[in-house]
């Protein structure tokens, strides 16, 4: 199995595939390097993708210590990824817990970066203080859930959710694919991952200066059913200079998979422009 060094000595796995300008694919909380299938056997026709399973989840390392998984944490695997494939610039895109990561690589590597994609962005992140502390609780409450009741039991219920509705509804045979591969999962690499990375990032609210400074080509994608993110990626459309918006209609929280070909085609628009310098190009001088 290949696998590369994290900065901390953990074991990170990874798969790449084609040639050409690099992608790199950061999965969500309930996702792993398999989420990203569709999207690899699309771009490797004319790039070189890459996806990777985030610390906590098999073939990658589970650490055990709290203190191993973080969002800064997991934004140096990414750059620590990248080195170790020799990868100097790419396209980095992220969906949902991995958007938060490809926009802090964005902000504090914005020169590793192509482009930028923020998919599902937003979940735990609110102006109103009142529902931000909600959100912890909630996230709280999914990491002990994960610790004390095992993958099996967790797995069912977060699949679940609300946001994961509309492709269980649409699609029963791709939402009984991501159910399954979710209970593959560690139940204590999804515990570690939801109590030190989740529950304690910062929100985009929080990034609002940072994103002020935003500096990479960045396009945001959400489904317009998946309510814990909209209001989140509209706030990003207005604070992040380089920012486009795209609305997935009749849609929820897993686009990439949940409608593959409009998020590939505007995955594909992206990167042409981004890689010509013309992704601004609209904007005066």
């Amino acid at each position: 199995m290949p696998k590369i060094s994290a900065s901390d000595g953990t074991q990170l796995y990874y798969e790449e595939i084609g040639t050409g300008t690099p992608v790199v694919f950061v999965h969500e909380f309930a996702g792993d390097y398999r989420t990203w299938e569709q999207q690899m056997r699309y771009f490797a026709r004319s790039h070189r993708c890459v996806t990777y399973s985030q610390r906590g989840y098999p073939p990658s390392d589970v650490p055990e210590e709290p203190a191993r998984y973080g969002q800064d944490i997991a934004r140096t695997d990414v750059i620590a990824l990248m080195d170790a494939l020799g990868i100097d610039r790419a396209h980095v895109v992220g969906h949902s817990m991995g958007a938060y990561t490809a926009l802090h690589v964005g902000i504090n590597a914005p020169g590793r970066c192509i482009s930028v994609v923020a998919a599902g962005c937003g979940w735990g992140s609110s102006p109103d203080v009142r529902k931000r502390e909600e959100m912890k609780a909630l996230a709280a409450e999914v990491g002990k859930m994960f610790a004390e009741e095992g993958i099996a039991a967790a797995a069912a219920k977060y699949a679940d959710a609300p946001m994961r509705q509309p492709q269980k509804n649409k699609d029963p045979r791709g939402y009984a694919e991501f159910a399954r591969l979710l209970a593959d999962h560690s139940a204590e690499g999804h515990a570690h991952t939801m109590l030190n990375l989740q529950l304690k990032r910062p929100t985009l609210w929080e990034m609002e200066a940072a994103l002020k400074k935003f500096s990479v080509p960045l396009l945001i994608i959400v489904g317009d059913e998946d309510e814990p993110c909209i209001e989140g990626s509209v706030f990003l459309k207005r604070t992040a200079p380089t920012a486009g918006l795209l609305v997935i209609p009749r849609s929820g929280h897993n686009v990439p998979t949940e409608e593959p070909a409009m998020f590939n085609a505007a995955l594909a628009d992206l990167f042409t422009s981004a890689e010509a310098g013309r992704w601004l190009a609209h904007k005066p001088h």
